[in-house]
């Protein structure tokens, strides 16, 4: 069998031994005589599983203790809603910074709980920025500024963390979490869908101050309060235990890499190798986001003529590229090359593309 490279924007590739581990352990977890995803939850197997893939998240990230960690449900845009009920009173105010589709999908959410305050934003201009800080309008009395660290469609990322001053900045990491080191402490709330860089579709990472928790938040079911989870360790019903086994297995493979630090070296040399052939190709091809604020995850970019579009795909598939389709809010072509993305990957990408200029220029 031969793996394509996958540049699916998530659910994403996972690194082959990762998914090697998880086949050899798939029928007997360590001599339980078991799958971990057939084990208790509860049980001694799934609870060390658990403890060190929370264990493993703190070291890549360098998670200060007074942050509490949750391995939840729900996928990202769940959390777009959990967070104004848990920490906005109904109706008081949160400022939110658009830079893309997931933004607007966060504030979808936000609207049925607090007054959303855009407190700046790229739209009118496509998308293709980050409004600069002096520009932001934020409310005098806000629950919280959030953020999307890194846009998955329009391929806009934060490159620095701006200062909201005593309010709770919020973000969604979902596309850039350990994708380069990250000084959790400027954060409340950072929240990510694991299918991109820290495992496969069905759990979500949070990681909440937890001085935050004390925060009364809205009428809401007690399966909606994060404290409660906290309290119950992620545990307060049956937890997607297969997708955070295999998140934990992601987490120590790349401890083994070198961490976070290798990684982000990683991550500006594909991205730089891939964003140097868009713009040497004399508008063969086309990347519309500012250069200052590209993102070294997801690259979306525009062949000269549309009708290039589907030969592109075709031959890419051919040629063992995979998922390189842009999303439909966007079209063109994307290219996600999360860590789990080996350097190999973007190199034959990146001569596929001059080889496909040269036959169709």
């Amino acid at each position: 069998m031969t793996r394509a490279y996958n540049f699916s924007a998530g659910p994403a590739t996972l690194p082959e031994t990762v998914l090697q581990q998880a086949q050899a352990e798939m029928l007997d977890w360590h001599g339980a005589g078991a799958s971990i995803v057939e084990l208790s939850h509860r049980g001694p197997e799934f609870l060390q599983v658990a403890q060190e893939a929370e264990a493993d998240l703190r070291t890549l990230m360098a998670i200060p203790d007074d942050y509490a960690v949750l391995f939840l449900q729900g996928g990202a845009t769940a959390q777009q809603a959990l967070i104004p009920l848990n920490f906005a009173v109904p109706g008081q105010k949160a400022d939110y910074v658009l830079t893309g589709h997931w933004g607007k999908t966060a504030i979808k959410q936000a609207r049925p709980y607090v007054d959303v305050n855009i407190a700046a934003s790229s739209e009118n201009g496509g998308f293709r920025g980050i409004p600069a800080r002096a520009d932001w309008r934020l409310s005098d009395d806000a629950a919280y500024v959030h953020v999307t660290a890194n846009e998955t469609i329009h391929g806009v990322e934060f490159r620095d963390t701006h200062d909201v001053g005593d309010v709770p900045l919020v973000a969604d990491f979902s596309s850039s979490i350990v994708s380069e080191p990250l000084d959790v402490s400027k954060y409340a709330v950072i929240y990510a869908g694991a299918q991109k860089n820290l495992g496969p579709v069905g759990v979500s990472v949070v990681i909440i101050r937890r001085d935050l928790l004390e925060r009364a938040g809205q009428p809401r079911a007690d399966i909606f309060t994060y404290a409660s989870h906290v309290a119950k360790e992620s545990m307060l019903n049956t937890p997607p235990t297969w997708n955070w086994y295999l998140a934990g297995l992601v987490f120590k493979w790349m401890l083994a890499q070198g961490g976070v630090e290798e990684f982000a070296r990683r991550n500006a040399r594909k991205s730089a190798l891939l964003y140097q052939v868009i713009d040497n190709s004399g508008g063969f091809y086309r990347n519309e986001v500012e250069p200052a604020v590209r993102s070294r995850m997801n690259v979306p970019f525009f062949l000269k003529d549309e009708a290039l579009n589907k030969p592109f795909l075709d031959e890419a598939k051919t040629a063992g590229l995979i998922s390189l389709k842009g999303h439909r809010a966007l079209g063109g072509m994307r290219a996600s090359i999360y860590n789990a993305m080996p350097e190999e990957g973007v190199q034959a990408l990146a001569s596929f593309m001059r080889d496909f200029q040269q036959r169709h220029g």
